[in-house]
């Protein structure tokens, strides 16, 4: 199983200081934390792509082919690239080339965004956005599998003899979750392709987010995938600790009643109630996550969101050693504990490929 974080990269004032961080010091700190993240022993880092304040990462490949170059083995991904008002072509030539850049060491998650203004911004409509994301990952997939494609839709212009470059390393494209909240659509494409299926598991509580899963599990199953278990999932979750809980909850609760998101509306101790939220001790955190997998069932991928609501490095950092001591080596072995024997390991570039030439030598067996 795979554990790592997810940053949004907003930029937003420290409620206890009044400060706001610059640009520049928001971008550092999130590859900070990614190479932090190496360090204590995470498998993923993953940014969002946004286009609007109070957010910084609007080129997500550039800021994970920098993080690739001081990095060895973490796995770099987004949450979420935006299927919907990015061009096809270019998703598949920027992620193709962080492929070579990293060594394979990259997968993405497909999503719609949040912010209903970039539609236009980008000269889409956001009506039209689940069939924007139905036809851009269609033709994503080909472009990475089909060394030409000639192609006519609804929303870009027609290609014609067009070859993707750089070819995805190794001919084995990225592999693809497609992440969403709310979006039954977004379950169904997941599954129809076999891709992975994230859920942001940040603001619903549990039985919404069993019910997108298990869409996504039965559907992963009907379309001949594999047994429903088998089924890709990931799941996020936030969390605050320190070594005891009073303390976490004393200085995290002005910047939970001050975040852009949640602030204002249900007090703390109701939002850990009814939603993942985590603020306390380790332990904690170890019991909650644990608990995921009552109505998630054996699964993937386990990111945490950490550096948010204007929290200051040293602060998120400081998390990091927690959660990279204490708290996943902790989750690690209790995932494995009655783990079914065929419920499949993350998808990373290595296992892609050794699938893919397996089918190939059994092709050519097969002819002779």
């Amino acid at each position: 199983m795979q554990f790592g974080i997810f940053s949004v990269g907003d930029v937003t004032p420290d409620p206890t200081t009044g400060r706001t961080p610059t640009e520049r010091e928001r971008i550092k700190a999130m590859v900070a934390i990614a190479l932090k993240a190496e360090e204590v022993g995470l498998d993923v880092f993953a940014t969002g792509e946004h286009h609007n304040p109070p957010f910084v990462p609007s080129s997500p490949t550039t800021m994970l082919g920098y993080i690739a170059a001081q990095t060895e083995k973490l796995v770099l991904s987004t949450s979420t690239t935006l299927i919907t008002t990015n061009d096809p072509v270019k998703i598949a030539e920027d992620f193709a080339m962080l492929q070579h850049l990293a060594d394979g060491r990259v997968d993405l998650m497909m999503g719609r965004g949040n912010t209903g203004p970039v539609y236009p911004w980008f000269g889409q409509d956001i009506r039209q956005g689940i069939n924007l994301a139905v036809e851009n990952y269609a033709l994503l997939r080909r472009l990475w599998r089909e060394d030409v494609v000639n192609w006519e839709g609804k929303f870009r212009t027609p290609l014609q003899g067009f070859t993707s470059t750089p070819r995805p390393l190794d001919d084995v494209p990225p592999f693809v979750w497609h992440g969403s909240i709310r979006s039954p659509e977004i379950a169904e494409q997941a599954a129809y392709y076999g891709d992975g299926f994230f859920h942001n598991n940040i603001f619903w509580p549990a039985d919404h987010t069993k019910k997108m899963i298990e869409l996504y599990r039965s559907r992963y199953a009907h379309y001949g995938h594999g047994t429903a278990e088998q089924a890709i999932v990931g799941l996020g979750g936030q969390v605050f600790m320190r070594k005891n809980s009073q303390d976490a909850v004393r200085e995290f609760r002005p910047y939970f009643d001050e975040a852009p998101v949640y602030g204002h509306g249900p007090s703390l101790e109701d939002f850990t109630d009814q939603t993942p939220l985590t603020v306390g001790s380790p332990q904690q955190v170890i019991e909650k996550t644990l608990a995921f997998r009552e109505y998630a069932g054996d699964y993937q991928r386990q990111l945490f969101l950490l550096d948010h609501a204007g929290l200051p490095l040293k602060t998120v950092l400081e998390q990091l050693d927690l959660l990279g001591e204490e708290v996943v080596p902790v989750l690690r072995e209790e995932f494995a504990k009655g783990r079914a024997a065929d419920v499949p390991d993350a998808p990373t570039h290595a296992s892609l490929l050794a699938a893919a030439q397996k089918e190939q030598q059994e092709k050519k067996e097969a002819a002779v």
